[in-house]
C-alpha cells in the first residue's frame, strides 16, 4: 500500500511479532494434538479423521494459511496499490473466490463417499478399515464448509499483512485449536473414562469434525473487525472482475494455487499407500505435527518478512541485492533447521513419549510414531528451503516455474513412495517426501541461477557445509548422551524420559551455538546484536 501512513517495520521487528504469535498458536496446536492422542490414541476415530481431513485441511493450509498462494498473491498485489484501491479490490476477489469455493463445498458434501474411497482405497479391505471408512465419510461431510472458509481466511490474512498487521494473522490459529480442545473437553465430560472405548469411536469422530469446523469459523470471524476498521473490505458482493488489480492477483494466485495443489496429489499418494498399513495415517499426523510446530514458527519468521522484500527487488537492477537476500533467507533456514533436524532424529523416541504418551497412547504407539518422526526430522531444512525459493519466484511475479516443478514432483513422489514403502514400510512414505523436497530445492536453485544471471555457488556453499557438519556432530553427541541416560535412568516415568530429552537437547543446542559463533556468519552476528539491543532497552 503505497500511501499507507504506517511506518514499515524492520525485518527483525516483523519476524519478532510473527514468531511470538506463531509460537503461541503452535503451542496450543500441540496441546490440541495431545488431547486428541490422549482421547483416541491411534484408534479408528483419529485414523478416520486423518483421511477425512485431507481435503478440507489441505484447503485451509493451502488457501487460508500464511505463506499460502492466496496470502502471497494478495500481499504482492496490495503492497503496491493506493489506499483507495484496496477495499473494492479485496471485495471483488472475495466475491469471485467465495463463489467458486461455495460450489467446491457442495461438491465435497455430495461426493464424500467416493472422495474417501479415492483417498484411502485400502480401508474397504478389512473390518476395522470398513469402520474407519464409515466414520471418515461422515467427518468429511461435516468439515466440507472449510473449503469456503479457507479462501475467506486466506484473503483476510493477505490483506492484513499488506496493511502491516502481522499479529492477528499469526495468532488466529490459536482460536481454531481452542475450539477443538473445547469440543474434546465437552466429550470427555460427557463420556468420562469411556471416551477411549471402541464403541464410542463414531461419536468421537463426529465431535472431532464438528470442533474442527467450529475452529475454522472462529478463525475467519476474528479477522473481520480488523479488516473493517482498516478499510480492507466488508461483507459486500462486487462483480467488477475486469479491474486491473484482479488480473494482478490472479496472475500469481492461479498458478501458485495449482502449484501448491500438486502437493495435495502427493499427500493423496502417501495416504493411498498408508491406507494399506494399519495406523500409518495417524502416525504420520502425530509425527508431522511435531515437525511442523518448529517449522511453522521459523518459516513464518523467515517467509513473512522476506516475501514483500523479494517482490520489491524484482527489477533486474535490484538483482544483486535480491541474491543477497536469498542467501540471507537460506542461511537463516540452515542455522535454525539443520541442528533441529539432527536433534529431532537423535531424540525422536523420548520426544514422542514426552509429548503424547498418556491414556490411550501407549509405548507401542510411541515407538511407531518415533520412526516416522525420525524420517520427517531428516528433511526439515529442505522443506523450508524449498518454500523460501518458491517465494522468490512469487516475488518475481512468476508462479509458473514452481508449478512446473511441482508437476514433475507428482510422478517423482509416486515412484519414491512405491520404492521406499517396500524398503522401509510406513517411514518410507515420509522419506519419499523428503526426497521430493530435496530435488525440488535443487531444481529451483538451478532455475534461479539461470534467471538471475548466476548465483555465487562457492560463496554460498561454505556456510551451508559448515553448518551441516556442525549439525551432524550435534546429532551424534545428543544420541550418545541419550543412550547413556537411558542406561542410567532406565526410562522409568515421565520425568526420567523428560531428562533423557532435555539434557542432550540443551547440550546439543549449546554445542551448535558455539559452532555457529566460530563460523562468524553475518546472519548470526546480526541476530545476536538485535537480541542484545532489545534486552538493553
Amino acid at each position: 500500500m503505497s500511501e499507507s501512513p504506517q511506518v514499515t517495520r524492520s525485518l527483525v521487528g516483523i519476524a519478532t511479532i510473527v514468531a511470538i504469535a506463531t509460537l503461541i498458536s503452535k503451542i496450543f496446536g500441540l496441546v490440541r494434538q495431545q488431547a486428541m492422542a490422549a482421547a483416541f490414541g491411534v484408534g479408528p476415530a483419529i485414523d478416520a479423521y486423518n483421511y477425512a481431513y485431507v481435503i478440507p485441511g489441505f484447503l485451509l493450509i493451502l488457501l487460508g494459511g500464511i505463506n499460502g498462494p492466496f496470502h502471497s498473491a494478495i500481499v504482492s498485489a496490495l503492497a503496491k496499490r493506493k489506499r483507495e484501491e484496496i477495499e473494492p479490490l479485496v471485495e471483488t476477489i472475495t466475491t469471485l473466490v467465495g463463489t467458486v469455493l461455495l460450489f467446491v463445498t457442495v461438491g465435497l458434501i455430495i461426493f464424500a463417499t467416493p472422495m474417501i474411497d479415492l483417498v484411502a482405497p485400502g480401508l474397504s479391505q478389512t473390518p476395522e478399515g470398513i469402520e474407519i471408512r464409515a466414520i471418515a465419510i461422515q467427518q468429511l461431510k461435516i468439515m466440507a464448509p472449510m473449503a469456503l472458509l479457507s479462501g475467506l481466511i486466506g484473503i483476510g490474512f493477505g490483506s492484513l499483512n499488506a496493511a502491516d498487521m502481522y499479529w492477528l494473522p499469526s495468532i488466529s490459529p490459536l482460536f481454531s485449536s481452542l475450539a477443538l480442545i473445547g469440543s474434546l473437553i465437552a466429550l470427555a465430560l460427557y463420556l468420562g473414562e469411556s471416551i477411549t472405548q471402541p464403541q464410542y469411536a463414531l461419536l468421537g469422530g463426529l465431535v472431532l469434525a464438528g470442533g474442527t469446523l467450529s475452529g475454522a469459523i472462529l478463525q475467519w470471524i476474528v479477522q473481520l473487525p480488523a479488516m473493517w476498521r482498516s478499510g480492507l473490505g466488508k461483507l459486500r458482493l462486487r462483480f467488477n472482475f475486469q479491474q486491473p488489480g484482479v488480473r494482478d492477483v490472479m496472475k500469481v494466485m492461479i498458478p501458485a494455487t495449482l502449484s501448491s495443489g500438486t502437493l495435495q496429489i502427493n499427500v493423496y499418494t502417501d495416504l493411498f499407500f498408508a491406507s494399506y498399513i494399519p495406523q500409518a495415517a495417524a502416525a504420520m499426523a502425530y509425527s508431522g505435527l511435531m515437525v511442523q510446530t518448529p517449522l511453522g514458527i521459523i518459516s513464518n519468521m523467515i517467509l513473512v518478512p522476506f516475501l514483500p522484500l523479494f517482490s520489491r527487488l524484482r527489477d533486474p537492477s535490484d538483482w544483486p541485492e535480491l541474491k543477497d537476500r536469498i542467501r540471507q533467507a537460506l542461511t537463516l533456514t540452515a542455522i535454525t533447521m539443520l541442528p533441529l533436524s539432527a536433534l529431532m532424529v537423535a531424540l525422536a523416541l523420548p520426544s514422542v513419549r514426552v509429548v503424547y504418551e498418556r491414556y490411550a497412547f501407549d509405548l507401542a504407539a510411541s515407538k511407531f510414531v518415533a520412526l516416522m518422526l525420525m524420517a520427517y526430522g531428516s528433511g526439515m531444512f529442505v522443506y523450508l528451503g524449498r518454500d523460501v525459493l518458491v517465494r522468490v519466484f512469487y516475488g518475481l511475479g512468476d508462479g509458473q516455474t514452481p508449478f512446473r516443478v511441482s508437476l514433475f514432483n507428482i510422478f517423482l513422489n509416486a515412484l519414491l513412495d512405491y520404492i521406499l514403502v517396500n524398503a522401509f514400510g510406513a517411514p518410507g512414505l515420509v522419506l519419499a517426501t523428503v526426497g521430493v523436497n530435496l530435488i525440488s530445492m535443487v531444481m529451483m536453485l538451478w532455475l534461479l541461477h539461470i534467471r538471475l544471471g548466476g548465483l555465487p555457488w562457492k560463496d554460498w556453499s561454505r556456510p551451508f557445509l559448515g553448518l551441516a557438519a556442525g549439525s551432524i556432530v550435534v546429532g551424534l553427541v545428543a544420541w550418545v548422551i541419550r543412550l547413556g541416560l537411558e542406561e542410567w535412568l532406565g526410562s522409568r516415568g515421565f520425568f526420567a524420559i523428560l531428562l533423557e530429552l532435555s539434557i542432550p537437547g540443551f547440550i546439543g543446542l549449546g554445542l551448535f551455538a558455539f559452532w555457529a559463533l566460530q563460523m562468524k556468519l553475518p546472519e548470526v552476528d546480526l541476530l545476536i546484536s538485535r537480541v542484545k539491543k532489545r534486552f538493553q532497552k
